[in-house]
């Protein structure tokens, strides 16, 4: 197997399961998996049955029939569903499946031999061995009988762990190292090596045994490290975590696991877990990161698990975690700075691969980061001078290696030294460089004030930009990217797309724009990133979709195919495009990754099945690194699409099963839950039924859809809102055989849809059986048909009213809630936004705008004071009602005008540059002007002040509204009735 040259730099995604979802105690201790599926926890405070939605707790009482003790130590599952459960102080217990109690095995004389267990282990034979604080024993699962073993008097009674392998010795973890009782034998020896280091180990205290699928024995001290025991009978250190001169003590290792690639988990006291592969020249630790909320949450870990489905669950004193090791399709690289590997920042920006497949990624604040897979190294670079907190955009190289960036004006880096020398242009030390090329040895950037032209051999730097008086100018002056295809230069603009035959070109471009009502033509006009792919198609990323345009060729009318929300995309939004060799193409999107199938337009959206987990991509960075993966830049760190992510194959996901159920107003022990195909039966008088569900491969649960239909019941499917615990309930269903069927769908490359379907009788009340008909028949054949007859539609009418009521009543509250919602962000006099709801508005609109593509206009009526003096309240409030109507009137469907206060309103212009805001709200003075107010039978005119502020990207919501407010103070002292534009 070829090594991953990312391996040191990914860590595995890990969902959190603590406290909040209902753990009992955060310190989790013991994890198992039952025969059905269900993941329990083990924790200090109780023991937890988890389907991944909703947690059973069972945390101790005084009931016979209850667990003794609430600190739960270890776990063994049984088959039939049954669980063995080691306490630390109350003994052994069995949950019995069949009936949902726990049995207390009994403690001393012809019991366990002590009441603090510390580890369980099978026996091949249907028994189990029980490792206790005063010796070990054995239970013999079927009788419940159990017998002490001797261990002897060299052995310390203490016992930490057992393990039977599959030559049927006997291993014992003791207080005073390790012990084996060979198969066939009566006493324990203890084992030795010559190896003066797996010496060390072997008579350190153990505390855990494992033996994988190769046969190799994992052997795990109080504080030695770890050694192993090939097949041979040969013993190894693990270079990193065994004892060597550099280092002698050691966290206690708790437990190990292996993952089906053969990689062996050891889960320690302290250090978090370590990964090893036999071979290998050290551990790999995997440690809770502050900076990085899907690390492990704590570095005390107490037990590993490897479920049925793949997924490794550990459980740590902060809680348990599980993460999916076979979602290898897309990982993620992410910010961290106490993390050798992470990224300085978490907004990956700009991105290059260069000549010496170096990767390049412009971050924010002024980072830079190099990765360089050959050499299995990070390296953080700064920005100095005025570009040290900007955000870096772009890169280029030239054919003489040097690196080119683009961040607020343009810098230069020696690829050897790896020296930065900042502002390079002083021309343009103000301007953000938002997109860069290099053609010839010449750079091409795009910036909000056109394009700059900048030879560095010569030093000439030339300028060009959107003339409106020649429709052969540059579309636009924000310039988003630049590419070179077949030899023509591609700017790609927030107006449309401009190609240039020559890079030397200032004009004479050709412009292509949306053309509302052409279905094959560019559908938006904000162009994100342009790319080829190996047929020679163009891929344009706009925020109408992906565009193609085949064969690349620019007829008298480009002609394009479009993929957007109805060809499948989860988004219209559409950053960066990137085609891969094998006739695909990638694309992020403002909430995510899709792949498109060039030949069959087949649309599939990535999801955290797959391993995405990064949700939001705004950015244009995006490139093909050298082993063949593709990056994309998002919000939160850099995402891969992995090389081998055609040749994934999909998963199999296990139909829903059914995790608790209330038939007939009884809870059903988990024993008796039915499987997909078994029969229901409600035989009583109450004819209630309620199932929660889950697919119980705990993955994604956030994005798997769930549904239920009763056939012969409900009229279609009842969907449960994504996110949502799946439950299916029914009340008072009528009598007779229905089918339940439930129904989950995966999202992801290989979405599917997994169902299970469970037979449901409904038994008839004693007036409804046969016999009483019968007897009814005998008196009146017709009578006693329309009486059932009639008797029956009612009970379904009746079942569907109530099922309506419940509807209806839901939708009464929604609606109130709504309404509710609506007057808590209205002002009560004008009836537009009132100050808190527009501030709230008005920042996702500052969130998500480009530099200078938005603006806030704030407004105050000239002399109101006097108005309220001359005519009274009541007719200044009739003032500010009126020019409130009139100020909507004059805005676009998507302005967002509020009251700030008194005689002061405030308006949102999204997508707006400041030259339109400032014809926008010139309108509105004038229109304010020119009307009058008619109050009690009085005319009464008003004119207002004005201040505008076009948006800074980097600037806060306050500070925005503060150089807005600025600029109406200035149209005051002006002279008032006038509008004023604020300075940067």
């Amino acid at each position: 197997m070829d090594a991953d040259p990312w391996a040191p730099f990914l860590t595995p995604w890990f969902e959190r399961v603590g406290t909040r979802e209902g753990l009992p105690h955060s310190v989790t201790t013991a994890l198992a998996q039952d025969t059905r599926g269900v993941v329990w926890i083990g924790t200090m405070g109780g023991l937890v049955r988890y389907d991944g939605f909703r947690m059973q707790v069972f945390d101790g009482g005084r009931a016979p029939d209850a667990l003794r003790d609430a600190y739960v130590r270890t776990l063994l599952a049984l088959p039939g569903g049954d669980m063995l459960v080691g306490t630390n102080a109350g003994g052994l217990a069995r949950f019995q499946a069949s009936t949902g109690r726990f049995q207390a095995y009994p403690t001393g004389a012809g019991g366990i031999s002590d009441p603090k267990i510390y580890d369980l282990a099978g026996d091949g034979r249907g028994g189990v061995w029980v490792a206790t604080d005063r010796g070990i024993d054995h239970l013999d699962v079927a009788s419940g009988k159990i017998a002490a073993v001797p261990i002897g008097t060299a052995a310390a009674p203490r016992n930490f762990s057992v393990l039977q392998d599959d030559k049927g010795d006997l291993w014992l973890g003791n207080d005073r190292g390790l012990f084996v009782r060979r198969a066939g034998a009566t006493a324990f020896n203890r084992v030795d090596a010559a190896n003066p280091t797996v010496s060390a180990v072997l008579h350190n205290q153990v505390w855990a045994l494992h033996q994988d699928p190769d046969g190799r024995l994992w052997v795990g001290s109080g504080q030695a490290g770890v050694v192993y025991r090939d097949g041979d009978g040969s013993w190894h250190a693990v270079p990193g975590f065994s004892p060597s001169p550099q280092r002698r003590n050691f966290p206690t290792v708790r437990h190990f696991a292996q993952s089906a690639t053969g990689e062996e988990w050891i889960a320690t006291d302290g250090e978090g877990v370590l990964t090893y592969r036999v071979g290998q020249p050290s551990v790999r630790q995997l440690a809770h990161d502050p900076a990085v909320a899907s690390s492990l949450q704590g570095d005390s870990i107490r037990d590993l698990l490897f479920d049925s489905t793949g997924n490794m669950w550990v459980a740590t004193d902060l809680g348990a975690a599980h993460t999916n090791t076979q979602a290898q399709m897309v990982c993620a690289l992410l910010p961290s700075p106490l993390a050798r590997y992470g990224l300085s920042e978490s907004n990956v920006q700009g991105m290059l691969v260069d000549s010496r497949k170096r990767i390049w990624l412009g971050l924010g604040n002024g980072h830079i980061d190099l990765v360089d897979l050959a050499q299995g190294r990070l390296q953080h670079l700064v920005m100095g001078g005025a570009q040290s907190h900007r955000d870096v955009l772009a890169f280029t190289e030239t054919p003489d290696g040097t690196i080119w960036v683009g961040t607020l004006g343009l810098a230069r880096i020696d690829p050897d030294t790896l020296h930065v020398t900042n502002d390079v242009l002083a021309p343009l030390s103000t301007h953000p460089v938002l997109s860069m090329t290099s053609v010839d040895g010449v750079l091409l950037m795009g910036t909000y004030d056109g394009v700059y032209r900048y030879n560095p051999a010569t030093g000439q730097l030339d300028h060009f930009r959107h003339d409106p008086a020649d429709p052969t100018s540059l579309a636009s002056d924000t310039v988003r990217y630049i590419a070179q295809v077949d030899g023509k230069i591609w700017y790609a603009t927030t107006a449309g797309i401009s190609v240039a035959d020559r890079a030397g070109d200032d004009r004479g471009f050709r412009n292509i724009r949306q053309q509302p009502g052409r279905p094959d033509g560019l559908p938006h006009d904000y162009v994100g990133s342009i790319a080829k792919d190996a047929r020679g198609n163009l891929w344009l990323a706009t925020f109408g979709g992906v565009a193609e345009l085949p064969g690349g060729r620019l007829d008298p009318q480009a002609r394009f195919r479009i993929f957007d929300i109805a060809s499948g995309l989860s988004s219209d939004k559409v950053n960066a495009v990137l085609p891969d060799d094998r006739g695909h193409l990638w694309t992020s999107l403002s909430n995510g990754i899709a792949m498109i199938d060039v030949a069959t337009g087949e649309v599939r959206n990535l999801g955290a099945r797959d391993g995405l987990h990064i949700p939001s991509y705004i950015y244009l960075a995006t490139a093909r690194a050298p082993d063949g993966s593709l990056l994309f830049g998002g919000q939160g760190g850099l995402t891969l699409v992995r090389r081998h992510a055609n040749e994934e194959k999909p998963a199999e996901v296990p139909p829903p099963s059914v995790t608790s159920a209330r038939v007939g107003g009884q809870e059903l022990p988990p024993g008796a839950l039915p499987r997909s195909g078994d029969t229901l039966t409600i035989n009583n008088g109450h004819r209630g039924l309620q199932l929660s569900f889950a697919v119980l491969d705990y993955r994604a649960p956030l994005e798997t859809r769930y549904s239920y239909r009763m056939e012969g019941f409900d009229d279609g499917w009842t969907d449960i809102p994504v996110g949502s615990s799946p439950n299916a309930v029914y009340t008072n269903l009528p009598h007779g055989e229905y089918s339940l069927r439930l129904r989950a769908t995966t999202r992801g490359m290989f979405p599917t849809t997994v169902e299970s379907d469970l037979r449901v009788v409904v038994q008839p009340r004693w007036y409804e059986t046969v016999w009483l008909r019968t007897l009814v028949i005998l008196a009146g054949i017709a009578a006693v048909f329309a009486l059932v007859h009639l008797r029956t539609i009612y009970l379904r009418r009746q079942a569907k009213r109530l099922q309506r009521q419940i509807d209806e009543r839901t939708h009464d509250l929604q609606e109130a809630n709504a309404r509710l919602d609506k007057l808590a962000g209205t002002d009560e006099l004008t009836g537009v936004y009132n100050r808190r709801r527009f501030l709230a508005l008005a920042e996702g609109v500052r969130a998500l705008s480009a530099e200078g593509q938005a603006c806030l206009a704030v407004l105050d009526l000239d002399r109101f004071k006097e108005i309220n003096d001359g005519y009274g309240h009541l007719a200044g409030d009739a003032v500010i009602r009126a020019i409130t109507d009139i100020i909507i009137s004059q805005c676009r469907p998507g302005d967002l005008v509020g009251r700030y206060g008194g005689e002061e309103l405030v308006i949102c212009l999204p997508d707006c540059t400041a030259t339109e805001a400032m014809r926008a709200t010139g309108r509105i003075r004038e229109a304010l002007a020119r009307a009058e107010v008619h109050h009690e039978g009085r005319s009464i005119r008003v004119t207002t002040s004005i201040g505008v502020a076009a948006i800074h990207r980097h600037e806060s919501m306050e500070q925005w509204l503060s150089r807005a407010d600025a600029a109406l103070y200035e149209a005051k002292r002006r002279g008032r009735n006038c509008v004023v534009l604020a300075g940067d």
